[in-house]
């Protein structure tokens, strides 16, 4: 991923991590990704940046001259700093691994690890942030409000129940994407396990009477044998 323009515009990273040689490579690695990254190696300093507030993502080492990062995070949670964090660290155990997610951490990522491997972790999880931060979903003419919790197609205000608005919304978020019966149960009713339940398709049918237009063809449209799909261009 390549970024171009204003410099000032482009996502700033944050990394915390006293080895020199480790820091040097994986900020010339966002560097010529595009990134800008603002560099400290102690937990004091990394306190001071990370309240300044100006960094979109922080990469932080776990063990920084004998302190615990984790330590670090969790205090700035508890500060209410909301910063997506990457955990780098040594500590590979399931156990280490839970705990540092546990701690604050959106992301754990174990040494060694490929640069290009980093750079995808911090992409997906600016990613991430920018998909909560969206207000409005769109799909040609069909626009979801999430602060207004409204939906209207073509100007006219469409009626949903709760059910039917998480549902769309899920579709509104994968445009273009197979969305299978198992992943709508799971994201849209929370269910462990798969049911043998028609709960997906008598919504979905519901909802498609209440978006769809006639004359017009169909927003969500059935996959044979693998589930449904919101048309990206409709």
């Amino acid at each position: 991923m390549s970024m171009t323009g204003d410099p000032l515009k482009r996502p700033s990273v944050l990394l915390i991590e006293d080895e020199k040689g480790l820091a040097e490579e994986i900020s010339a690695e966002l560097q010529s990704l595009g990134y800008r990254v603002q560099h400290v190696d102690s937990v004091a300093e990394g306190f001071s940046a990370a309240r300044a507030g100006s960094s979109a993502i922080m990469v932080v080492d776990r063990m920084l001259h004998g302190s615990d990062g984790l330590s670090m995070v969790e205090a700035l949670r508890e500060e209410g700093v909301k910063t997506p964090v990457l955990l780098i660290s040594a500590l590979s155990s399931v156990d280490d691994r839970i705990r540092g997610l546990k701690a604050g951490g959106d992301d754990y990522l174990t040494k060694p690890f490929a640069m290009a491997e980093l750079a995808a972790r911090v992409e997906a999880l600016l990613r991430r942030l920018d998909d909560v931060r969206t207000t409005k979903l769109r799909a040609g003419g069909l626009e979801m409000d999430l602060i207004e919790q409204t939906v209207m197609r073509d100007g006219t205000l469409i009626e949903l129940l709760p059910r039917e608005f998480k549902l769309l919304e899920y579709f509104l978020r994968r445009p273009g994407r197979i969305v299978t019966r198992a992943m709508l149960l799971e994201g849209v009713w929370h269910y462990r396990f798969i049911p043998e339940t028609n709960v997906v398709d008598v919504h979905i049918g519901n909802l498609r009477r209440k978006i769809d237009i006639a004359g017009a063809p169909p927003l969500i449209i059935n996959i044979r044998g693998a589930g449904f799909m919101l048309h990206a261009g409709a």
